[in-house]
């Protein structure tokens, strides 16, 4: 299972880098996003530092989704889905392979878009940059782990584009909430930030496990 999974992990890695599709295309989102933001707000003002991480995380819960969807539509364009569902590996290995290539889509937009992140909400890092990386990969592995799932979801359909948004955001607000506050905690904001790791940790573990677990039931459908 190890195996297959690194096998379609490398896959898509490749295709990635090949086509920069996914992660070029949610990074210009989300700068956009950010530079929308940063236009409508009076970046100097301490009200929109304190409101920049919910920022941060609207703009990449939403470029996101651009990445997302392209997880199983790359199989459905080039007629390849058949062809991985028939293959003679463990359906969960799929999943792993995929999930993994999405988390690290998702951490790297995050890297990407942090510096921009700094300079538009004037915003210091400083000795928290450990801290910061850890909750963007966090919430990168939530995000990721319920969006693999409905991506394989939503590549079946029609309306791909608008049934992924509709499916993803909803189930994902525990962790975009738990990554909002313990992002603002990073960024020097006075907030008691245990109850929020513990939540993000919980979710990852419990959705990461439940969609693991439902995913073949997802291919046979």
């Amino acid at each position: 299972m190890l195996r297959a999974a690194l096998t379609i992990l490398w896959k898509d890695l490749k295709i990635e880098i090949r086509t920069k599709e996914a992660i070029s295309a949610a990074f210009v989102f989300c700068v956009l996003t950010l530079v929308i933001f940063n236009f409508a707000l009076d970046t100097n003002a301490e009200e929109a530092r304190r409101l920049a991480a919910g920022f941060f995380w609207v703009a990449f819960a939403f470029s996101g989704v651009l990445a997302l969807n392209r997880s199983f539509a790359i199989e459905k364009e080039s007629g390849c889905a058949r062809a991985l569902m028939l293959a003679p590996i463990d359906r969960g290995a799929i999943y792993v392979g995929k999930f993994a290539a999405n988390v690290i889509f998702m951490f790297l937009i995050e890297l990407l878009v942090l510096p921009l992140f700094m300079i538009f909400f004037d915003v210091q890092v400083g000795s928290s940059i450990g801290w910061l990386l850890l909750i963007f990969f966090l919430g990168a592995v939530g995000f990721s782990s319920v969006g693999t799932l409905f991506s394989a979801v939503a590549a079946n359909t029609r309306m791909r584009e608008l049934l992924l948004p509709i499916l993803l955001l909803p189930v994902t607000i525990p962790a975009l909430i738990a990554s909002v506050e313990a992002t603002s905690w990073a960024l020097g904001a006075p907030i008691e930030v245990s109850f929020w790791f513990k939540l993000l940790v919980v979710y990852d573990v419990v959705f990461v496990t439940a969609c693991f677990l439902v995913f073949e039931f997802v291919l046979e459908e």
